[in-house]
């Protein structure tokens, strides 16, 4: 949540620190735990067929959906206040030299004349709403979970945490040198990430058996037929669900509910992409997700600087790890790890 709000906001959240400039952690931990509850509400829609008279009478899910938008509302709206008033009284003719931030940066693009010519700026603030918080949900739940349920089947698996810790020392040209940590992530460049093969696969073989969205759903917007010949028409609602596609031998092989990062590397030990159709976890076509690369970066950066300095453990072996049933596929209560520096 505090990097994905950074991009967007250009400002620190401080989730898991103490009070910051944005109001503290109390403020922060609010919207968070909002966020997060919204989108399990928001899920109970889809097995709950009475919910808009639920929504109606303002009773039950529906209720606590409401309350918890209303403090994502008012935070959002805060902010995006605060940043145009920033930004109209500023004396840059180019508002993003000092604003990188996505917030800024749409704010800007949405810049218009006033009706005498002279420079003004109308602001559509549900507008400016529905796109951070747009960027901010996808790139704050898919990527943790992915790293969550990464380093849980790294426990479960714990070759994976040494071919990573090995292809670290590699790509970083760090070898099994004691490089500290700082100077190992600042070795991390493009070139160094786009080394790390093998890391790539078990993200990806990750993704495969736990996707971001484990269930999805798209409209037609005109009558068409799918490949097999099926007859959809405009307005109708096709599901899909890639958690179960992750696990079909159909598509995987008998090996298909199996951890094994190597199906994704070919002879030369290189990863080798899959059909966006087969593995669905950033969608295909033209709504192929536009954060995809980021998200790999993220992920790559974090899992092989952490797998590079400490061998991990799940605290208790013994416990079973749950979903929370939200549109994204979250660990129930987190992952808890007990972690042992190298």
């Amino acid at each position: 949540m505090d990097s994905i709000f950074a991009v967007t906001f250009g400002s620190e959240l401080n989730t898991l620190g103490a009070s910051g400039p944005d109001g503290g952690d109390d403020e922060a931990s609010r919207f968070q735990a909002a966020v997060d509850d919204a989108s399990e509400f928001t899920l109970l829609r889809y097995v709950n067929p009475f919910w808009k008279a639920m929504r109606l009478l303002n009773v039950g899910p529906e209720a606590a959906l409401r309350e918890r938008v209303k403090v994502v509302d008012e935070f959002v709206y805060r902010r995006i206040r605060a940043r145009s008033e920033e930004l109209q009284a500023s004396q840059q003719p180019d508002l993003t030299t000092t604003r990188r931030d996505m917030l800024s940066r749409f704010m800007e693009a949405a810049s218009t004349a006033t009706d005498d010519g002279s420079a003004g700026t109308t602001v559509d603030y549900k507008y400016l709403r529905d796109i951070v918080l747009d960027i901010l949900i996808a790139g704050k739940d898919t990527t943790v979970e992915a790293l969550a349920w990464f380093f849980y089947m790294a426990c479960k698996h714990p070759r994976v945490q040494e071919r990573v810790f090995q292809e670290a020392g590699e790509a970083t040209l760090a070898g099994e040198a004691a490089v500290p940590v700082d100077e190992f992530a600042r070795r991390l460049t493009d070139e160094a990430l786009s080394r790390l093969h093998y890391l790539h696969a078990a993200l990806t073989e990750t993704l495969r058996l736990y996707p971001g969205l484990p269930l999805n759903n798209k409209e037609c917007f005109s009558d068409d037929v799918l490949p097999d010949g099926f007859s959809v028409g405009k307005g109708d609602i096709v599901f899909y669900v890639p958690y179960a596609m992750g696990r079909m031998e159909y598509l995987w092989g008998e090996d298909a509910e199996a951890f094994r990062p190597e199906r994704w590397l070919d002879d030369n030990g290189e990863f080798q992409q899959e059909s966006p159709f087969k593995f669905t976890a950033f969608q295909a076509g033209p709504r192929i997700c536009s954060g995809k690369e980021l998200a790999y970066r993220q992920m790559k950066v974090l899992a092989a600087v952490l797998l590079r300095f400490f061998v991990f453990k799940l605290r208790d072996e013994a416990a079973s790890v749950s979903y929370r049933a939200t549109i994204t596929l979250l660990i129930e209560d987190g992952l808890h790890l007990t972690a042992t520096p190298r």
